[in-house]
């Protein structure tokens, strides 16, 4: 999955000034109206323009110097001159026929229509007071920030030295809602706060010439002269040592002294002020479908039953004797399933990317241009970090993506599990999902960027199965491996409901996964407390997962000798994310026209 980091880009945050500027310009509505399609076009141009205020990190990689000094701005007065703007522009999306509308016109119509509607439905919430969660948060905002910055310029250098000058700030508007969250009890669990203790107290403890806010600094073209780099990276490094440091450490003090005493004792979200509501909103933003919590739970335990019917083939024919908890036992204990070295894991994991890319061309016409690249998670943040995870390059800065591995505890990251992880966070999943978006041509900004959880997690998680065709699974092991990476998004919908609308106990919710899939008892655990820590992200993968595969079945049947596989994922990838209800009149609309 995406990092947390990269998710809160795309949230709306606008500064002050910036935002009365923008509810100027929406209030006009940027100048007579002219017919349907010049009204759609001016609102979708207002909409790119409040991305770019408002999500500054994300202009920034795309070149915005004056983005490129800011951090996002939570505060209650931008957040407010936010859901002003975003009600004005959807009620002038609102006036303007859908029915008058057809191709790209119609598609980014319904697609920010719904995306406008779910982000004021969700304003009554205030989620700013919650801004992290069990292995993520604003607090990493700028290591990633920091990891995807290429500096080439001077103008380039001197924005980037305001942005880490700026970072006092930005982490002293996040305390302040925190604060408010504590004195309104929307706040996380004992649990998620004392994670939160450790990774800033890890942040804190960081150097300051060891910084990774110095490492774009460490790295300035050779084109300027050495004297003057060296002034640059001296600036920075008194920055980071006046200004950054100070404030990581005054932050680490606020979760150890202030937030963690406070820190709610029950685990659902539901048990919040408000929180059934809040959890409701949450299971219909993350599926993209109208589900209640019980029929998303329901779901989940048809899964993992169908799954479990099918690990079960998959031990008899590895001609184990024994029952299914011995297999997982002997899964989890036998040294033939894991790395001895944190490299060798690294160069198992490209080599099965490399086996991946040999065979995309057989199953896609279209293929990004950005490439990716095989990386260790960070030490700093390993710990309590998954097994893996995808870092957006940016085509703009010059920046690969990021196949993300953890390599800490490796009798904890299984060789079996691995060709579908990096399916899933590599190709042909996240990165050519992501890549394939960030270089849409003649679409509005946020399409390219859009991170709808149904699609950009079903499709990669689809994607899990489809590497099975191309020939990635060589042993039943690694067969056994997808079912149980499958069984884990499955008990995410039992788990994460039964915890946040039932009432559901942590180890109960973790013994869906140590009774039904191969996962490591670490990985079980840093998963339980993502759940909990993050309500509903987690419903979004199979829910996704299951609609995609069901279009593919329906349109293989309909059309029979007339299906393109090619074709399929190129309706399913090539306009960027959308809601499953869209992607199912699309599909439905190509099975309808015969395929073309």
């Amino acid at each position: 999955m995406p990092t947390l980091a990269a998710r809160a880009r795309n949230r709306p945050v606008l500064s002050r000034a910036l935002a009365v500027g923008l509810a100027l310009i929406l209030l006009t509505g940027g100048g007579a109206w002219a017919g349907p399609v010049e009204d759609l076009q001016s609102i979708l141009s207002d909409y790119d323009h409040f991305l770019n205020q408002n999500d500054p990190i994300g202009a920034g990689q795309r070149g915005d110097l004056e983005a490129a000094r800011r951090w996002p701005d939570d505060s209650p007065a931008a957040v407010k001159e936010r859901v002003q703007a975003i009600t004005k522009l959807r009620d002038r999306l609102a006036a303007i026929p859908a029915s008058g509308l057809s191709g790209q016109d119609a598609l980014s119509h319904a697609l920010l229509l719904r995306k406008l509607s779910l982000d004021l439905e969700g304003a009554r919430f205030d989620e700013e007071r919650m801004p992290f969660n069990s292995d993520s948060g604003f607090f990493y905002a700028a290591g990633y920030t920091a990891s995807s910055t290429r500096l080439r310029n001077e103008a380039e250098i001197e924005a980037y030295l305001e942005r880490i000058s700026a970072l006092p700030d930005f982490y002293a508007t996040n305390i302040a809602n925190m604060r408010r969250g504590l004195k309104t009890g929307f706040v996380q669990p004992r649990l998620v706060a004392e994670a939160a203790v450790r990774m800033t107290r890890t942040l804190a403890e960081i150097q300051a010439d060891d910084h990774a806010l110095l490492e774009p600094l460490k790295a300035l073209p050779a084109t300027l002269p050495a004297a003057q780099r060296e002034a640059f990276l001296a600036r920075g490094r008194t920055l980071v040592t006046e200004k950054v440091k100070p404030a990581e450490i005054g932050l680490a003090n606020f979760f150890a002294q202030e937030y963690l005493p406070k820190a709610r004792t029950s685990l659902g979200a539901s048990s919040m002020p408000d929180g059934k509501a809040y959890y409701a909103y949450r299971v219909k933003r993350e599926t993209t479908t109208e589900m209640s919590p019980d029929q998303v739970f329901a779901l989940g335990r048809t899964e993992i039953a169908r799954i479990r019917a099918a690990m079960d083939g998959i031990i008899k024919e590895t001609g184990f004797t024994s029952d299914f908890n011995a297999f997982l036992l002997f899964l989890r204990t036998s040294p033939q399933f894991y790395a001895t070295s944190r490299e060798q894991l690294l160069e198992k994991s490209s080599r099965l990317a490399k086996r991946i890319d040999d065979k995309l061309p057989e199953y896609f016409s279209l293929l990004p241009r950005l490439p990716y690249g095989v990386r260790p998670v960070p030490a700093e943040i390993e710990e309590g970090y998954t097994s893996g995870r995808y870092h957006p390059g940016s085509p703009e800065q010059g920046v690969s993506g990021g196949l993300m591995i953890n390599t800490s505890h490796l009798t904890m990251r299984p060789l079996y599990e691995l060709p579908a992880l990096v399916a899933h966070e590599g190709v042909p999943g996240h990165h050519l999902q992501i890549a394939l978006a960030q270089e849409l041509q003649g679409v509005p900004q946020f399409r390219r960027q859009d991170d709808i959880t149904a699609y950009v997690e079903g499709w990669a998680l689809y994607t899990e199965q489809l590497v099975a065709e191309m020939g990635l699974y060589t042993t039943p092991y690694e067969r056994f491996g997808m079912l149980s990476m499958e069984m884990w998004r499955a008990c995410r919908l039992v788990m994460d409901v039964g915890i946040h609308w039932k009432g559901m106990g942590r180890e109960e919710a973790a013994s869906c996964l140590r009774d039904n899939s191969a996962l490591a008892e670490k990985n079980i655990q840093s998963e339980t407390d993502r759940y909990i820590g993050w309500p509903g992200q987690a419903l979004g993968y199979k829910i996704g997962q299951l609609k995609i595969a069901e279009l593919r079945a329906r349109a293989e049947q309909a059309l029979g000798p007339a299906f393109d596989i090619k074709a399929f994922h190129a309706l399913v990838l090539n306009d960027g994310p959308m809601p499953m209800t869209l992607l199912e009149q699309r599909i439905d609309g190509w099975i309808a026209a015969g395929g073309k």
